[in-house]
């Protein structure tokens, strides 16, 4: 058993979204001005942490900070505004798939953002400056300054 197994950073074979996970809940739980998180049970379409409040999170990983995040399951109901989770946190890996920045949106910014896909029957949310801009920021990663 790997030592990610083992110290459940990785449950699955989805690691960018294990590790987007676990540095969430994580930074969440080790952050005392942040709701303290756990990993939601297996089977919770949409929500992946719970915090102690019973506020669900979906928790979205992303590898760049123009990419788009995975999908959102039952888009009528979503498009009911039938809430799936009162938070999102989309957590934007770098190159070496460290922590780059967390971005917390709430159902209202998520509801506003998502966009349709229809190939899939699906929603989700692509990360553009006016997103990144308009939501709370949570963590974004130091970026040390080339002086020429």
């Amino acid at each position: 058993m790997s030592n990610q197994k083992r110290r459940e950073v990785l449950r699955t074979k989805n690691i960018v979204g294990e590790l987007g996970e676990y540095y969430a809940v994580d930074f969440y739980v080790n952050n005392s001005r942040l709701p303290n998180l756990s990993i939601a049970p297996p089977g919770v379409q949409n929500v992946d942490a719970l915090s102690r409040n019973g506020e669900m999170y979906s928790i979205k990983a992303v590898t760049s900070r123009n990419g788009t995040t995975g999908s959102f399951w039952d888009p009528d109901s979503i498009n009911k505004n039938e809430k799936k989770f009162q938070y999102l946190l989309i957590v934007i890996l770098d190159d070496a798939y460290s922590l780059d920045m967390i971005l917390e949106l709430t159902w209202e910014d998520f509801f506003e953002h998502k966009k349709y896909n229809k190939r899939m029957n699906n929603f989700n949310i692509s990360l553009t400056k006016k997103l990144i801009s308009s939501v709370k920021i949570v963590y974004e990663k130091e970026h040390a300054v080339t002086v020429e």
